[in-house]
Formats: structure tokens, C-alpha cells, sequence
């Protein structure tokens, strides 16, 4: 199927090239709706059949990394003592954006580290049977990291948390002065973002309700329009200190134009900043490329390091030299050759690595390499061509099968516009019904109360067939509710 619009997923062996067929597909695919069409009639099948999805299936060049991951069966993941219909097939599992699935290699390598804590102590950090000793243990996941956000190793370090990056790295990156002091952010980002912004701003003494400026979505709408974002940056940039937004919101699935909004904000003198929660590993990115200041991300989600698992950042290599800024030092960010002697004074790594202030949880570093060599095994343009594959026959079935009836997409339909999620709006009083009833049949999604789900289709782990059965589970569901559906053609 993939030849009517890219060979894409044939042995790419250049970069150039591997870059050039992505904005090939960027070009070709405006309305993946009307692609799924072309590749129905291709293969000589109704879209809206069963063989439909496993003809995708077979035809999916990434499929084999779903034998990468720890797929539960649909009666593990039922709750609220929900009884599964079919308990013992494996469960749809469209909730990445919350958590990403285990995988299987995190077990090997998490216990081949327990195994060198048991067998050699303190001396791990130094020898290691896998040569993977525990004072660099960073070190193996750098490279990788990098190639996933679009980024030079200097670029990269992994730390922490989320929130506590973005607050270390705001302490370098928001330095307001009287006339240049504001932040920039989209309404309703995250809340642990806003209570990082308003909280940094008080901390140099400023009003959040003067000195934060989020932009809104028109009324009703869900989608901030671009231009809208850009004629902000215009009128208010000389007053703009920093500019904060997400990569993909985590509720609407929007993906922002992040190449645009920085060049925007750069030309008005503003430190530019991303939290990429819901971008990293979801979205083709180009921090270096893009000339971003500095990013932030979790890795929990479609980096499926595991729950609270370790965090990134990017700090440009603009700014790799630059040691006169502020920051927080700790030991972890100091030369590595003056590390251990406790008398030297603080001398930061140049780049990100510079950033860190502890050393990194090996347990969690771990995990996290066992899903970046599953990353390794392709690329992330190979994998967003498939997740907008994905999330277009998603929407498909959704507008065919259940006529835009019992829900409300507040997702761009741009393919372009948004991550591997599309939201649903639900009647608040269906909410719960329609949660557990799709927990009957295996299917888990993420519920944010009082009347959305985020149904987020992973091209890692996620197959065609899941979103068939999906689609198939809700119209009965909406059925049973009192829904009525005639089939679209």
C-alpha cells in the first residue's frame, strides 16, 4: 500500500534522503481520509471491512515492533470491576499518551542491572560485565535521545523529572528585566506548567495576572490558530522574556508549529522553550534545526521508559558556553575529570550535560535505553508516517461509522496539525458508560473528566486492526445508548 504515496518504508540509508520523502508525504497527504479511500480501492476492499485493517496490517513495514513490547491481555486492564468480553485477547491499547506500553527488553536490562548491584556493588559504577558502567550510565542514551528530538548529543542530557527541569532550566532561561519580563504560553497548558510559570514569576517578583499571557483558542473552538499565536508574539514581543509552549497539547492533540512560533519570537528577541511531553517520540522534531532554546520532556509516555521514568532537556548549542548564565549547580554537571575530588570548585560540562545537578537513577536510565534501541530500530519519520496513517483511518471509521454522533473531534483533521491522539468530547453524563464499556472489550483509553477521552493509536505498538475494534466496540456502545447509525458510504 505504501507506494501510492511514498516509498518510504523501503531501506533508507541517508538522512537527505530520508528527510526529502518526508516532506514528499508532508505534500501528497493534505486529507488522510481521502488516502484511505485510495488505498481501499487499491487493494479491491470496502474501507469500512474488517479484512480492510488486516490488509494494513500485512502491509505495515513497521508491524514487528509490536513483538517488542508487553501487550496486556484485555482482562488485565479492566477496572471498577468491569467484566471483559473477550479476556483473553490482547486489550486495545490506546492510552500512550498517559503511559507507553512496557518494553520487553526493560526487563532484561533492569535485571541485568540488579544482577551487577548483587554481584559487585559499589564497584558497578566503574566495571561492568555489559560496559555499561554506572558513573556514564548517560552516556548510553545520549546519542540516541538526540536522534529522536532532532539534536546534537552536546544538546541532550538526561535528569529528573519534567517539572523539575523546567524549573532548573527556567532559572537560566527566564532572566526578566523591568521592560522585558513576560511569559508566553498557550491557554490551558498543562497545569504543572502553569504552576511552574506562575510560581517563577512570583519567585522575581512579578503578578502572574500582568505578566503571563496565554493565548486562547476562538470562543467554542478548541484549536489556537497560529496566527493568532504569531500576532501576539508581534505586538508584545519587546515585553516577551520567554516563550513556553507545548509541543503537542495534551488535550486537544494539537501539534504546534513550533518552527514558525519560534522564528516569530526569535525575531523579537525572545529566549524560546518547549515542553515536548507529548511531542517526544510522537512528532518528527528539529530543536537544533529550529533554533529552540532550550526543551523539556518526560519520557513515560511515547518513550515508554516506565511510570515516573527519567527526563530530557535540550539547551542549544548556542548556548554551550555560555557559563556566565545562572543556574543551579550540582556535582553531576562538573567536569567529569574533577568530579570525584571533593575540593574543586564547580566547572561546568559545556552543553546540556552541564545542566544536571545529580547523578541519574541507573534503574530508570536503563529502562529508558530499552525503549530508545526499539527507537533505534527505525526513525521517527518512518514511524510518523505511520501514525498519520493511523490516526487517518481512525478518523475514517469514526465520520463513516458513527456519523459524528454521540462525541465531538476537537482534534485538527490536518494530519499535519496534530500527534498520534485524537480527543473526543462525550456528554458528561455518558462519560463513565461509555469508559466502561469500552473497558468491557479490552480497549484502554484516557478519560479526563468531566467529558473527554484522548484515544491515542501508538505506530510503535498499535496495529490497524486495534482501531477497527475500536471503532466496532464504541458504535456499540453509542448503540446501546440510544445512538442510531446509518453506515456513510
Amino acid at each position: 500500500m505504501w507506494d501510492i504515496i511514498t516509498p518510504l518504508f523501503k531501506e533508507i540509508h541517508e538522512d537527505l534522503t530520508d528527510e526529502l520523502k518526508y516532506l514528499k508525504l508532508k505534500h501528497e497527504i493534505k486529507d488522510s481520509r481521502e488516502l484511505i479511500e485510495r488505498l481501499a480501492a487499491r487493494a479491491k476492499l470496502d474501507p469500512l471491512s474488517e479484512e480492510f485493517s488486516q490488509h494494513l496490517d500485512k502491509n505495515d513495514k513497521l508491524s514487528h515492533l509490536r513483538e517488542e513490547f508487553s501487550i496486556p491481555k484485555s482482562s488485565e486492564v479492566t477496572l471498577n470491576g468491569v467484566v471483559s468480553l473477550n479476556p483473553n485477547e490482547p486489550s486495545v491499547y490506546f492510552c500512550g499518551n498517559s503511559l507507553g506500553l512496557m518494553p520487553k527488553r526493560a526487563r532484561i536490562l533492569v535485571n541485568q542491572e540488579l544482577d551487577v548491584w548483587a554481584k559487585s556493588g559499589v564497584n558497578g559504577h566503574f566495571t561492568h560485565p555489559h560496559n555499561r558502567p554506572w558513573v556514564s550510565i548517560d552516556d548510553t542514551v545520549v546519542e540516541k535521545m538526540a536522534e529522536v528530538v532532532g539534536a546534537k548529543p552536546i544538546e541532550i542530557a538526561v535528569m529528573n523529572t519534567l517539572t523539575s527541569n523546567l524549573h532548573l532550566i527556567m532559572a537560566s532561561f527566564y532572566t526578566p528585566k523591568k521592560h522585558r519580563n513576560k511569559i508566553l504560553i498557550e491557554a490551558k497548558a498543562f497545569p504543572s506548567d502553569q504552576y511552574a510559570v506562575e510560581s517563577q514569576i512570583k519567585f522575581h517578583g512579578y503578578d502572574p495576572a500582568t505578566t503571563l499571557i496565554k493565548v486562547n483558542p476562538p470562543p467554542g473552538e478548541y484549536i489556537i490558530n497560529l496566527n493568532d499565536i504569531l500576532n501576539i508574539i508581534e505586538k508584545e514581543g519587546s515585553s516577551i522574556a520567554l516563550v513556553l509552549f507545548s509541543g503537542v497539547h495534551y488535550y486537544s492533540g494539537q501539534f504546534f508549529k513550533m518552527k514558525k512560533i519560534t522564528a516569530a519570537a526569535k525575531k523579537k528577541g525572545c529566549i524560546v522553550g518547549f515542553d515536548l511531553s507529548h511531542a517526544a517520540g510522537n512528532v518528527v522534531l528539529k530543536l537544533h534545526k529550529w533554533n529552540v532554546d532550550f526543551a523539556v520532556w518526560c519520557s513515560y509516555k511515547y518513550l515508554n521508559s516506565g511510570p515516573g521514568g527519567i527526563a530530557g532537556i535540550f539547551i542549544h548549542e548556542k548556548h554551550a558556553h555560555d557559563f556566565n548564565r545562572p543556574r543551579f549547580a550540582g556535582w553531576w554537571g562538573s567536569d567529569r575529570r574533577s568530579r570525584f575530588q571533593m575540593d574543586k570548585p564547580f566547572n561546568p560540562i559545556p552543553g546540556a550535560g552541564g545542566f544536571q545537578v545529580s547523578n541519574p537513577s541507573v534503574l530508570n536510565t536503563i529502562s529508558l535505553l530499552a525503549s530508545l534501541d526499539v527507537f533505534a530500530q527505525t526513525s521517527m519519520v518512518q514511524l510518523r508516517a505511520k501514525s498519520i496513517l493511523l490516526t487517518g483511518y481512525l478518523d475514517y471509521l469514526l465520520d463513516k461509522q458513527l456519523n459524528g454522533l454521540g462525541y465531538k473531534n476537537i482534534t485538527p483533521r490536518d494530519p499535519h496539525q496534530r500527534g498520534c491522539q485524537i480527543s473526543l468530547m462525550i456528554d458528561e453524563d455518558k462519560l463513565e458508560k461509555v469508559i466502561n464499556g469500552l473497558n468491557s472489550y479490552g480497549v484502554v483509553v484516557d478519560e479526563r473528566t468531566p467529558d473527554c477521552i484522548r484515544v491515542a493509536p501508538n505506530p510503535m505498538y498499535n496495529s490497524f486492526s486495534d482501531v477497527f475494534r475500536f471503532v466496532k466496540a464504541l458504535k456499540i456502545i453509542m448503540g446501546n445508548l440510544g445512538f442510531k447509525f446509518e453506515t456513510k458510504k
